[in-house]
């Protein structure tokens, strides 16, 4: 029973040390945490899409700015609470997910790369120009949302609910890759023609992923929307979609574990880049997040393709092997497989 309580507990004391964050944090710290799980959410659904279905998306991005718009409309507009707006974000984003990829599971590679950029770069231009529904460049002004619980804070609230929203993707996600449906997106992704050869429907898996990767990411748009409290087009460029991409292969491309590294990244590593560099050179400061996360990606692919989470788990699998424990189960961590697919016939 060792292997399997071990898992167990360190899973106890990452939900007690997450639930206690928020009361011992700052209110600034805990709003920086709340984004970083929305990044996961986001990373999360990149992952599913790239890591385990084996496509690619640099416009994911843009499914956050339809998300975000989505729930700011719904509140702002049309004055409906905003818990409605969540699964209406992401209905909303997982068709158009749906529909972009019919047209996904025809390409391949770089054209299926360039077609998500198309996305990122047309939907937020398309969003500012409908100004009489999105504010145009002026955006979307919301209420803070307030805390209905006496004792807690509204950036408490805040966090607790990006928390519990995160868990529930997260364990969905868990449970799809378990599912047969998860079994089939990794055996397009390792190869077509032999997934297809086994009576799976190519096509069919390839776009159900797509939507539900897109899904993922319209949730958390609406999320930074709430979050924020103010919706812009501007918020969404297209170094958003790079950056989640760059999160998720830097956590871990093939891994459930890695959204969640890859969240904390692109929340914290910029911020703190540029404190470290504020004092040398303003300049270099400002420069200071896109180089690194270029030279963190360039050592991930160099030196550990499995990314942060790949690196623990490999060191996790050798204390155990030293305190002469046998694992009942692997990591969720798989080496990415992010070679030219075959196209089925």
């Amino acid at each position: 029973m060792r292997p399997v309580i071990r898992p167990s507990v360190g899973l106890a004391v990452v939900a007690v040390v997450a639930l206690a964050l928020p009361f011992v944090a700052s209110g600034f710290l805990t709003l920086e945490f709340a984004y970083a799980l929305i990044f996961a959410m986001a990373i999360l659904g990149l992952n599913l899409l790239v890591g385990f279905s084996g496509q690619i998306s640099l416009g994911h991005g843009a499914f956050m700015a339809l998300g975000a718009f989505t729930a700011a409309i719904g509140v702002k507009t049309l004055g409906w609470p905003y818990p409605i707006t969540l699964p209406v974000a992401a209905i909303l984003c997982g068709v158009l997910g749906w529909i972009i990829g019919i047209a996904a599971a025809r390409l391949e590679g770089i054209y299926l790369g360039l077609a998500t950029f198309a996305l990122a770069v047309a939907i937020p231009d398309l969003l500012k120009k409908q100004s009489s529904i999105t504010g145009g460049v002026k955006g979307i002004t919301l209420k803070q949302i307030t805390s209905p619980v006496p004792g807690v804070s509204d950036d408490q609230f805040l966090y607790l609910l990006c928390l519990a929203i995160a868990a529930v993707l997260f364990v969905l996600a868990a449970n799809l890759l378990g599912s047969r449906t998860g079994r089939a997106c990794r055996a397009v992704r390792d190869g077509e023609l032999a997934a297809a050869a086994s009576g799976v429907h190519v096509g069919y898996y390839k776009t159900l992923a797509f939507a539900i990767s897109a899904a993922y990411a319209g949730i958390a748009g609406a999320l930074f929307g709430l979050t924020t409290a103010f919706v812009s087009s501007d918020a969404f460029p297209f170094q958003l979609s790079v950056g989640l991409l760059v999160g998720g292969v830097v956590g871990g491309i093939a891994s459930i574990v890695g959204a969640l590294i890859g969240g904390l990244l692109n929340e914290f590593l910029p911020i703190y880049a540029q404190q470290l560099l504020l004092p040398i050179s303003k300049p270099l400061a400002n420069a200071a997040p896109g180089a690194v996360q270029g030279l963190l990606l360039l050592l991930v692919l160099a030196l550990a393709r499995g990314g942060v989470a790949g690196v623990l788990g490999s060191a996790y699998q050798r204390v155990v092997q030293l305190a002469g424990v046998r694992p009942s189960h692997a990591t969720d961590t798989e080496e990415p497989r992010l070679a030219e697919p075959v196209s089925a016939p």
